[in-house]
């Protein structure tokens, strides 16, 4: 990512290169506090605001997926580890990977019925697991 912006032009600012590496550093999706939490630590006059302005820059030059996970939990993940999208509970906030693959049907049906190239990249679907939707039944039989 660091080269990809270098390329375009931007200058590669000690800021920028640590808030790209807690991206690329990261294991799973990573929230902008969490990077302002790892950037403020080597480098503590990191305002948040700035964390966010170069994560907008890096989505609007297709790096980066922001990715809605429930309960205005925005989440960052690079574009070149794949695409891939998730099942989140609403009640618990435990995440599930689903396949891309899983939603051609939907895409294709986007298309054939509205003649619309869905872009689905990166997903969260809001529902509830097995484990809530149990609980939450059985919290409706007993009222």
């Amino acid at each position: 990512m660091t080269s990809d912006l270098s390329h375009q032009g931007y200058r590669m600012t000690p800021q920028r290169i640590m808030i790209v590496e807690a991206i690329e550093n990261s294991d799973n999706h990573i929230s902008a506090e969490d990077i302002h939490t790892q950037v403020v630590a080597k480098y503590p006059n990191v305002n948040v605001s700035t964390v966010y302005r170069t994560l907008e820059l890096l989505e609007q030059l297709g790096l980066v997926t922001k990715t809605e996970m429930g309960v205005g939990r925005i989440m960052y993940h690079p574009l070149e580890k794949g695409h891939h999208h998730h099942l989140v509970c609403r009640a618990c906030g435990n995440v599930i990977d689903l396949d891309e693959s899983a939603l051609n049907p939907l895409k294709e049906s986007i298309l054939r019925d509205y003649q619309f190239t869905a872009e689905l990249r990166h997903l969260g679907i809001l529902g509830l697991c097995t484990n809530c939707k149990q609980k939450f039944q059985e919290k409706s039989e007993h009222i």
